[in-house]
């Protein structure tokens, strides 16, 4: 039986993203065990795709080297007996632990100059490889061979009977109808909807018999108060902060539909295949949508878009009118501060509220 390392993202969208490749390696080898190693944050995503038999802790902070720590943990890896290595990071450091466990064969992108480290190096070519979870598969083919299409959707588990569980943990009666919003965005504020916006659609649902479910860290607690209060009708409940990532997995999945910003919740959101709306700012539809036939994407495709910044440093320029924003030096609507919640609901909630 071959035994193949996935040295796993840090991200939990880049985690998702990543189901694609992990489901071409089983094809390609029937009865492979794939095991990971990830950051704990990462990890219950990776508990719910069946193609990863084990999890393995990664300990190490973002730009944390700890060399002597690294070699320790490659030690016990060397243990393992794995053939394979297919590193999904870019980064130098990411490919020390596959090499100093001397898996014989470690695959990745050339990345940061890791000759040596990587011994089956891919070339990146951007324009053939426009998404991320197709550079991801690519990993699964020969250096330069062609990428199979079209990939399979990442497929993470939530059954009728974990989410009676998260329920019950957390307290929460199960309401006819579920809408759940998932108003952060870990990379920053410029990816983010506006906290108004997402209040009064809150207020609309509300009318319509739909129970709110505000998702997110503990990081995104304050924009979820925030719109709590800034609902006239609605009553949200505001769970940032306050349940893990598998019980977001249930509790997104228990959803009627969900409102996320480009997160790594939206992601989950698409691979527990319900219907969602994703809201683009400064990141790019093209390059991390949700793998999902049930996802619409809104980006107002603007000219300065995407220009990939953590925040819009042409915010102090908006002015506001009904509920549209314009910069001041282009006369253009900018960002997605630009949907009015009217605008949203008339053009891409209707359809789900039959």
């Amino acid at each position: 039986m071959l035994r193949a390392l996935i040295v796993a993202p840090a991200w939990i969208g880049d985690t998702v993203m990543a189901q694609p490749l992990f489901m071409r390696l089983h094809e390609k080898t029937p009865g492979l065990q794939l095991d990971a190693l990830a950051p704990r944050w990462v990890a219950p995503t990776l508990q719910r795709m069946p193609e990863i038999t084990q999890i393995i802790d990664n300990p190490f902070a973002h730009g944390e080297l700890s060399l002597g720590a690294r070699y320790t943990l490659a030690r016990e890896l060397a243990k393992g007996g794995y053939q394979r290595a297919y590193i999904l990071p870019n980064s130098l450091k990411s490919a020390l632990i596959p090499f100093l466990a001397g898996i014989p064969e470690r695959i990745g992108f050339t990345g940061e100059a890791r000759y040596g480290l990587i011994n089956r190096r891919h070339t990146l070519d951007e324009a053939a490889l426009p998404q991320m979870a197709e550079r991801f598969a690519q990993l699964a083919e020969a250096p330069g061979a062609p990428l199979p299409r079209p990939l399979q959707n990442p497929r993470l588990s939530s059954s009728r009977e974990q989410q009676a569980t998260t329920l019950a943990t957390l307290g929460i009666a199960r309401p006819e109808k579920i809408a759940v919003f998932c108003p952060g965005a870990e990379y920053g504020p410029a990816k983010r909807w506006p906290a108004r916006h997402f209040a009064a659609l809150a207020d609309a649902l509300h009318a319509r018999g739909y129970a709110v479910w505000l998702l997110g860290s503990g990081k995104d607690k304050a924009v979820g108060d925030e719109i709590v209060a800034l609902a006239k009708s609605a009553s949200p409940q505001n769970l940032c902060g306050s349940t893990s990532l598998t019980q977001a997995i249930d509790l997104i999945a228990a959803a009627n539909f969900v409102v996320c910003n480009d997160s790594g919740l939206m992601h989950v959101a698409a691979a527990v295949d319900r219907p969602l709306i994703a809201v683009f700012g400064s990141s790019s539809p093209g390059f991390t949508p949700p793998l999902s036939e049930r996802a619409q994407i809104i980006s107002l495709k603007l000219e300065c878009s995407p220009c990939f910044k953590r925040v819009c440093h042409r915010q102090q320029s908006f002015i506001f009118d009904h509920g549209r924003s314009y910069c001041q030096f282009t006369g253009r609507t900018m960002c997605r501060f630009g949907f009015s919640t009217h605008h949203f609901i008339s053009c891409h909630v209707r359809y789900l509220l039959t």
